[in-house]
């Protein structure tokens, strides 16, 4: 039998309300987002979670959120292959630690004269 709150009978969470949940943290949903789609406020979902036998959701996310990122990672890798030039350049910035050079060149016909003004320290 459910138990029965506040706000009505409480229901176990679905398999198909679990699923939508792993794969909200795989493309890094937040909590926030996630309570917002399944209806549930927080306490409620960690509530559910411990149900089903996980200790928490910091702990769900934790074993989910770096198979969305190595997803991503894959995709990434694979546009590059493909000859993606943005993916490329992209890429070699962030892994070979490549940039973009910046030259400045050419001779100021106009140079503007500095000025220091000290302050008097009380000796000629």
């Amino acid at each position: 039998m459910a138990k029965t709150g506040p706000k009505g009978p409480s229901l176990p969470m679905s398999n198909d309300d679990f699923a939508k949940l792993v794969a909200m943290i795989r493309i890094q949903c937040t909590r926030d987002e996630i309570c917002d789609v399944l209806g549930m406020s927080d306490d409620t979902l960690n509530r559910r979670l411990r149900e089903r036998g996980e200790p928490n959701f910091a702990a769900l996310q934790r074993k989910h959120q770096g198979e969305g990122k190595a997803s991503m990672r894959r995709m990434q890798w694979k546009a590059a292959e493909a000859g993606n030039v943005t993916m490329l350049i992209w890429l070699g910035k962030q892994m070979l630690g490549q940039s973009d050079k910046q030259e400045i060149s050419g001779i100021n016909s106009n140079p503007s004269p500095v000025f220091l003004m000290l302050p008097p320290n009380g000796r000629d």
